[in-house]
């Protein structure tokens, strides 16, 4: 059985490209760039701004491409430039997740979650049975 590879003029590099398709692409494409240059900076007003408006921007992407799909191939420059997004994305995804369990393992050492080592208003958790007295 032959793989099935599209031809025609949507593989070409002089294909015609949707505008709407490529404004789309490119709200991705800025997103991301934006979102990884609040990342650098350690921003979070823009990594929250920006992380909101990359997740806009993929989901009007994903749309424009399930249409497209639908009426046609899609011009294999878009399909790249998609792939090359979605690869960002994921690498995005990845060093966040590194980021979080870093954070995580830091507020477990600072702040130990089992309630039974920290101080009470009488100081130590432990305290001894034998009174107030003190033995020498």
């Amino acid at each position: 059985m032959k793989p099935f590879f599209p031809s025609g003029p949507a593989n070409t590099p002089t294909a015609a490209i949707s505008p709407a398709l490529e404004a789309s692409l490119v709200d991705v494409e800025n997103s991301l760039a934006g979102l990884g240059e609040a990342l650098r900076v350690r921003d979070a007003v823009a990594i929250e701004q920006n992380a909101n408006g990359l997740q806009t921007a993929l989901t009007r992407a994903v749309d424009q491409f399930a249409l497209a799909a639908r009426t046609g191939p899609i011009p294999a420059s878009l399909r790249s430039r998609l792939s090359r997004a979605s690869g960002q994305v994921a690498a995005q995804r990845e060093s966040l997740a590194r980021a979080t369990a870093a954070l995580d393992r830091a507020i477990d050492v600072l702040i130990p979650s089992d309630a039974t080592s920290l101080y009470s208003v009488y100081g130590a958790t432990t305290r001894s049975v034998r009174g107030g007295v003190i033995q020498a």
